[in-house]
């Protein structure tokens, strides 16, 4: 795949924010390491070769305009973060790079996923260093030989997750076609509020460099890591849902499903690689704005956090079951830190900075211990489907999202689920971040591949 840059230029609010107070990270912000996050829209564009030019120029030029104006409405993501603690300098703006692609996108799809990583403007899952400039956010507009567009985005996840990114590029489409009954209004306030950052006026000035390692060493550690991309078709889910089900979980989801087989699997590659058993983890990003009472759809920052379910061999004497894994995601998502009593005592603990702290510093050493003391391999999940199927710039809705083409050389063990209707309504895409040697095994694993295929087909 042969792409050209055509140009890059910085994007700015439409109005001035010179007179805005700085935005306030919140606790969980502090937390996240600098790397990005990278999504890909597609939009399978047919038109007249011969109209082409003329037909994207306007389109170009409707995009950047609109983007402007959604900037004013989300204006921290225009500006710069300092000091781990607030975002300021909002007319700094954001990249915007436009791109020809001399390929039909056909054959993207049909090609190697590490092709993907030249759609966007960073590289993925990279540990980016914090002495330097890390742009919040930024853009790739894509175009290919056959007329279609694909935009690229990179998020910092310092400053926000999956679920306000969906709800910007919704605003950011609602505004260029003209649907301002549409745009999502950005809660810019409550994040901070109910989850206060730490400052170094705090008593325990320690909690963030500690726990900041923390969340580095879980994120990141040096190993050959490997991306492929499987494909999940529609009937192949309902028929793994029907295997997955149990009188504890009688309807899993399709994320569960997945989520829980793919745990399986890739344990057992862990397993055959390691030598022997050994307890695993499974984490699972969980949204948190729609557990809040009241919810806080709009609210901006990383308003997530993770939920835990645990395997360990020593404790069944047969095989792993897919249904016993499902329960214990179940359990996992909707208990504890994701039970709506147990949420709304934590609101009222934001009242209590030390309150707050003290549980997500428990959550943390939790973690650390499953790690450090028990030797367990940690898969982290995430769920991607449902968040841009109605991003719609007036091309249409997305024929498919694409995520990873190839994580950062230290980032660990990652599973990230996106809709696939390429392959079929419902179909959903899986990337799968494993070592090398784990991976190839997955690649052959005939129980596996009986409900999935990988992409490019080998």
């Amino acid at each position: 795949m042969e792409l050209n840059i055509v140009s890059k230029e910085i994007i700015k609010p439409s109005s001035q924010t010179h007179n805005l107070k700085r935005y306030n990270l919140c606790l969980f912000d502090q937390l996240i390491p600098n790397t990005y996050l990278s999504i890909i829209l597609f939009y399978p564009i047919h038109n007249d070769p011969k109209d082409l030019t003329t037909d994207h120029s306007k389109a170009i030029t409707q995009l950047k305009k609109s983007l402007s104006e959604t900037l004013t409405l989300y204006y921290p993501l225009s500006g710069k973060t300092k000091n781990n603690l607030y975002v300021d300098e909002f007319s700094t703006g954001v990249i915007f790079i436009e791109a020809k692609v001399k390929c039909q996108m056909s054959e993207l799809f049909q090609g190697e996923n590490e092709l993907q990583n030249q759609l966007v403007p960073f590289q993925p899952f990279s540990h980016e260093k914090t002495e330097d400039y890390v742009p919040i956010i930024a853009f790739q507009l894509n175009i290919f030989s056959c007329g279609g567009i694909a935009l690229g985005i990179s998020l910092g996840h310092k400053n926000n997750d999956i679920a306000m990114l969906s709800n910007f590029l919704k605003s950011w489409s609602a505004i260029s076609t003209g649907s301002p009954e549409k745009v999502i209004k950005p809660d810019l306030s409550s994040p901070a509020i109910y989850f206060p950052p730490r400052t170094n006026d705090d008593d325990d000035d320690d909690f963030l460099s500690k726990y900041t390692s923390l969340m580095d060493r879980l994120w990141f550690s040096e190993g050959d890591y490997v991306t492929k991309r499987f494909v999940f078709p529609a009937k192949s889910i309902e028929t793994l849902k029907q295997k997955a089900k149990s009188e504890r979980v009688p309807n899993p989801s399709r994320n569960l499903a997945i989520s829980c087989l793919i745990w399986k699997h890739a344990m057992a590659a862990s397993w055959a690689v390691f030598g022997s058993p050994k307890a695993s983890i499974a984490g699972q990003a969980v949204n948190m704005r729609p557990r809040m009472k009241p919810k806080l759809d709009g609210a901006v920052g990383n308003f997530f956090w993770w939920s835990m379910a645990s395997y360990d061999p020593n404790d069944y004497n047969n095989e792993v079951e897919l249904s016993e894994l499902v329960v214990q995601m179940k359990e996992s998502i909707t208990t504890g830190l994701f039970d709506e009593d147990y949420l709304s005592q934590l609101m009222m603990m934001a009242n209590n900075k030390e309150g707050l702290v003290s549980e997500v510093e428990n959550q943390l050493e939790i973690m650390s211990c499953i790690e450090l003391e028990n030797n367990a391999d940690i898969f982290v999940f995430t769920n991607w489907k449902d968040f841009f199927g109605e991003v719609d710039f007036g091309f249409g809705k997305p024929l498919s999202v694409g995520s990873i083409g190839k994580v950062g050389p230290a980032f660990r063990n990652l599973v990230i689920l996106v809709d696939a209707d390429q392959w079929g309504k419902g179909s959903v895409d899986a990337f799968i971040t494993l070592k090398a040697k784990e991976i190839t095994l997955l690649q052959s694993d005939e129980a596996f591949l009986h409900f999935t295929f990988q992409n490019p087909v080998k």
